[in-house]
């Protein structure tokens, strides 16, 4: 055994155990812990495969940024967990369905280059080895993948938008600043003049 299949093989045994981890841990910020590791092992896979540019995302984007924030965000809200996991038995067959339809999807992928073989090769670019990793990957995000690369982008604006409805709260008793208020006021309204008489202040 070579010296990258060892490391392939550690790597992705490692990933695989910290994603069962993330699902099966009861606390969500081990959970989020594990997540951070199958980020950094997946990295390593990715610069075994020759993608360093992926690889240094993934470490710098995802899991200097995203994962801290989703640990910050579990760590600082105080949610109560056992009061969200009280109906989780009633979504259960509508979980399990989709747990079904996963599997069916990733079993056909996993299975087509067996049952349909002349598709495995279809999808694959050829590697230009003139220009460096980024560069490549640029040029085919952005020319042949560039409608699917902006509906990603949409996707997770329509997320980001929904994750903020959902979780905003409106205190009552805060002073709140209403712009069409205070545009909205006249002299009359905001100046207020008393004729104070000599000596007595107010």
């Amino acid at each position: 055994m070579t010296l990258p299949l060892f490391f392939f093989y550690l790597f992705s045994a490692v990933l695989v155990a910290s994603a069962i981890m993330v699902i099966s841990s009861r606390n969500p910020v081990h959970s989020v812990l594990f997540l951070i590791l199958a980020f950094v092992n997946g990295a390593g896979i990715f610069m075994l495969a020759g993608a360093e540019f992926l690889a240094l995302i993934i470490i710098v984007v995802y899991v200097g940024a995203v994962m801290v924030l989703f640990l910050f965000v579990v760590m600082m809200l105080n949610v109560d967990f056992a009061e969200l996991r009280r109906g989780i038995l009633q979504y259960a067959p509508f979980g399990f369905v989709i747990g079904i339809i996963l599997l069916l999807e990733l079993l056909l992928v996993a299975g087509s280059a067996y049952l349909v073989p002349e598709v495995a090769g279809t999808g694959v670019l050829p590697i230009d080895g003139t220009i460096e990793n980024t560069r490549a990957l640029g040029r085919v995000l952005y020319t042949d993948y560039i409608h699917l690369f902006q509906a990603c982008g949409l996707v997770l604006l329509v997320a980001m938008v929904g994750a903020i409805v959902l979780t905003l709260r409106h205190k009552p008793n805060v002073k709140r600043q209403d712009v069409a208020q205070q545009v909205a006021r006249t002299k009359a309204t905001g100046v207020e003049v008393v004729k104070v008489e000599s000596g007595k202040g107010l």
